[in-house]
């Protein structure tokens, strides 16, 4: 009940990552100032994109399209942006 009244205390986000190594499950999203927000769930190259993509959970109020964060990958931290997601829209047929 507290849950359906207070709304969610955290939401999945997707993220791309333009250098360093892939973001992997249990690497630390970090806000601007350093302090740990929330974890990825999975992450490695996108070869559509050409760039480093994951998935992970944030804090509320950190999960807005364009907000610039930080991913901790093998004690290096990499910037980030919050990506909307599908990150490839889907281009199969689907019969009417």
């Amino acid at each position: 009940k507290q849950q359906l009244a207070d709304g969610v205390g955290i939401r999945r986000i997707g993220l791309t990552i333009e250098k360093g190594a892939p973001a992997r499950g249990g690497a630390l999203i970090l806000n601007s100032d350093g302090e740990e927000i929330g974890h990825i769930t999975s992450g490695g190259f996108s070869p559509c994109l050409k760039k480093n993509i994951a998935m992970g959970y944030v804090k509320k109020g950190y999960q807005k399209s364009g907000t610039e964060l930080q991913v901790k990958v093998r004690n290096k931290v990499n910037d980030a942006v919050v990506t909307k997601m599908p990150f490839v829209p889907a281009s199969y047929y689907r019969p009417s």
